[in-house]
């Protein structure tokens, strides 16, 4: 089992990354390696990011993963596979690779055989809600052959809400992308909705007929939050919702309304409104002008 002195290794190092590194102490027990730190326009970004979280800086994913007990892969969707393939080269015999990474069900099931076939301990694991503010209390859902050791190593981490849902590696990443088609869809419909509310001069009327049709709901401050989350967050899950298709595409019961989701969650995440204002208005405002600037 995992010992407190084993070596961490962290690959990938946005919010997920930074959070848990500093909610669980990590510190040089941590070796950090993100492919910004390759970009000479990001490479001092992401620095100061691993100096603030007292992290060890690694210049390669395999000068990270050499040597440490425990890898947490944490990509986005679209460089998920290519960090497993890397992983092969420099995972030890029997450390344990840990896919935090929200894709499809085979995308998981082609890393695991990767892995495996190096030595390497393979975890299906599915980060369930936004990692702030929860932090280390974060729902996570763990699957594969190895679920009920691998939710053991993540408490030591110091993870406190670990749920094991199956022996089968894509079971976890299942339930992630078949929820993701109503997460991602609603904050993709919503931010349609209320932009096209606003340029018809109808936004309040529309809100209003919402909150009638859903008492409690608070569609204005919920579609506040969804396209918030879009303007930061919207290009990394148009790359989730790519992997939803491929997941809805393989059972297939169809993908068309994931692939609009693809569409409106990537015009808005690349529109680089990663400060957005306060207030839905000012949200919209913010949007439509930048839309209008790039036509």
């Amino acid at each position: 089992m995992v010992q407190p002195s084993d070596m961490i290794a962290v690959i990938g190092f946005g919010e997920a990354g930074r959070t848990f590194a500093t909610a669980a102490g990590w510190g040089e027990r941590a070796r950090v390696y993100d492919r910004l730190t390759d970009s000479s326009t990001t490479r001092h970004v992401k620095r100061a990011d691993y100096a603030a979280c007292g992290v060890i800086a690694a210049d390669t994913s395999g000068q990270a993963i050499d040597g440490a007990s425990i890898v947490l892969s944490l990509v986005t969707a679209d460089q998920a596979n290519a960090v497993a393939v890397e992983a092969v080269k420099a995972i030890d015999r029997g450390a344990w690779f840990l896919d935090l990474n929200s894709v499809a069900p085979e995308t998981k099931r082609a890393n695991a055989r990767a892995i495996e076939a190096a030595g390497g301990h393979y975890v299906d694991v599915a980060v369930m809600s936004p990692v702030e503010p929860a932090a280390l209390a974060v729902p996570m859902l763990v699957s594969g052959p190895r679920a009920e050791a691998a939710a053991e190593v993540l408490t030591s981490l110091g993870f406190s809400n670990v749920r094991v849902v199956g022996a089968q590696v894509g079971r976890a990443s299942s339930i992630k992308m078949i929820r993701s088609v109503m997460i991602k869809g609603i904050e993709a419909l919503s931010a349609e909705c209320v932009l096209a509310a606003s340029e018809a001069g109808v936004l309040d009327e529309v809100v209003a007929s919402l909150d009638a049709s859903w008492p409690g709901a608070d569609w204005g401050r919920r579609t506040d939050y969804n396209l918030d989350r879009m303007m930061v967050h919207g290009a990394r899950r148009a790359a989730e919702m790519e992997e939803v298709v491929r997941t809805l595409d393989d059972l297939g019961v169809g993908s068309s309304m994931s692939r609009g989701t693809v569409v409106r969650q990537g015009t808005i995440g690349t529109m680089g409104l990663t400060s957005p204002p306060e207030g839905l208005l000012a949200k919209i405002a913010t949007v439509l002008d930048r839309r209008a600037k790039a036509a």
